[in-house]
């Protein structure tokens, strides 16, 4: 992959709207990658903000199918998919001046490929997906998840000076974002992770699952994550 590879976007507000996306991921992660892959004239984005243990998928429209015409990296041909890992940080800076210019507005240059990290290699499968009963409203979600958030704080206030050490704070984690949502296997953290990137808004909610993992999706992105004891690593191809 070169840094002449560009990416063509519906409009502005698909860049604007990508951009704020990768600086959430940032905001968590001064050194984030993101795996990008665009087939057809559908670019996806995906990010793991470290404190959730949850992998973060954000779509964008794309205003022609990557890779045809002019753009394609050099040694493709016309209409290969675009697959590759790169800085978060740098692919926001071209998003963010896509998004920001009036002569190329929709426009966003690929930054180089970056060695990526693990999580990277095993992403969720693209298809055979199918909804899951049992995911409360929108509304009754928000409010678990601000419930939970109350109740860590509260707990970590109440440790001793002494206590409030690194895994202490885990332990009271992990027991308050391993609980399940409403009568499905999603458990609390997804939701959490959801609100904290700005998924988590609108009417729009619902739960899809494909083998080990599970995906809370939204008008605004989705978060996917693997099912407790769950067995094996799904990789998608690269």
């Amino acid at each position: 992959m070169t840094a002449t590879a560009r990416l063509h976007f519906a409009d502005a507000g698909e860049a604007a709207d990508l951009a704020a996306f990768l600086a959430r991921l940032i905001h968590y992660d001064k050194a984030a990658a993101v795996r990008l892959q665009a087939a057809g004239d559908t670019l996806a984005v995906f990010g793991r903000p470290p404190s959730f243990e949850v992998l973060a998928i954000r779509t964008a429209r794309l205003a022609e199918p990557y890779g045809h015409g002019l753009d394609a990296p050099l040694g493709t041909t016309p209409g290969t998919p675009l697959d590759v890992t790169v800085s978060a940080g740098e692919f926001l800076e071209s998003v963010g001046e896509s998004a920001q210019s009036e002569t190329a507005a929709g426009i966003a240059a690929v930054p180089g490929a970056v060695t990526g990290p693990p999580w990277a290699g095993v992403l969720p499968p693209r298809g055979g997906w199918r909804q899951e009963p049992g995911l409360p409203a929108p509304d009754t979600v928000r409010e678990l998840v601000r419930v939970a958030v109350g109740e860590f704080r509260s707990r970590v206030e109440q440790l001793p000076a002494e206590r409030r050490v690194r895994a202490e704070l885990d332990r009271v984690g992990r027991e308050i974002w391993s609980r399940t949502i409403g009568e499905t296997p999603l458990p609390v953290r997804a939701a959490h992770a959801a609100q904290a990137l700005g998924f988590l808004r609108g009417d729009a909610l619902t739960l899809l699952s494909s083998g080990a993992w599970l995906r809370l999706r939204t008008a605004y992105g989705s978060v996917a994550v693997r099912r407790a004891g769950a067995v094996g690593l799904p990789v998608t191809p690269a």
